[in-house]
């Protein structure tokens, strides 16, 4: 097989967050004097780090004030939000293929691990893998990944499947190749320009991994 290792990113890749993802912001930011985000404008929440996205906001900067953003979101996140969540079709399936082939597999997400792994579990997705690499507050997805190298958890050729743009450039930052899926947040146009060695427009499609 072409790589050792291969590393999913969970929401946009494995689930559809947005719902949860949604709600859970705009409970953060009403509590805060903010106008609320409509549904068209949540998927560009979705991959990038929280603490990034609230500091873009209009007074956001203030480390402060992005903390409470963020502790206020996962107040209701940790509550409600993570579950109101929707398994991508096929994935399991895909999942499966991999497993039986023998190839290693791990999650890395920029949401707080115990999150992803109550998602993991809810969808019956977490034996899959062997680990799961969460974030948090300034940690950004290209750390995470080099965290995993420095402690010998990716030693090998490995890849990294992912939605958005701040996957593949983790990915390619850390010598790891990037996989596209089409499915999630990120637009063909977003994906393609970071010029991924895969690009996938259905989980069955994971099965190429095996013989790139």
């Amino acid at each position: 097989m072409p790589y050792d290792l291969i590393l999913f990113d969970l929401d946009g890749t494995l689930s559809d967050p947005a719902v949860g993802i949604g709600r859970s912001i705009n409970h953060a930011l009403l509590h805060h004097g903010h106008a609320p985000l409509q549904p068209h404008e949540v998927p560009a929440w979705i991959g990038p780090p929280l603490d990034e996205s609230f500091g873009r906001l209009p007074g956001g900067a203030d480390p402060a004030l992005v903390a409470s953003l963020v502790a206020k979101y996962r107040e209701r996140y940790g509550e409600l939000g993570y579950a109101e969540n929707t398994l991508y079709g096929g994935v399991p399936e895909a999942l499966q293929v991999l497993a039986d082939a023998g190839v290693a597999m791990g999650v890395c997400t920029s949401k707080r691990v115990d999150f992803a792994e109550q998602i993991l579990e809810m969808f019956g997705l977490r034996h899959f893998f062997g680990f799961v690499s969460g974030g948090d507050i300034g940690v950004q997805k290209w750390q995470q990944i080099a965290a995993l190298r420095e402690r010998g958890v990716i030693r090998g050729p490995a890849v990294m499947v992912g939605d958005r743009a701040v996957d593949l450039t983790a990915a390619r930052r850390n010598g790891l190749h990037g996989a596209g899926v089409l499915w999630g947040h990120g637009s063909h146009a977003e994906l393609a320009a970071e010029q991924p060695q895969h690009l996938f427009r259905e989980p069955a499609e994971w099965r190429q991994l095996l013989a790139a």
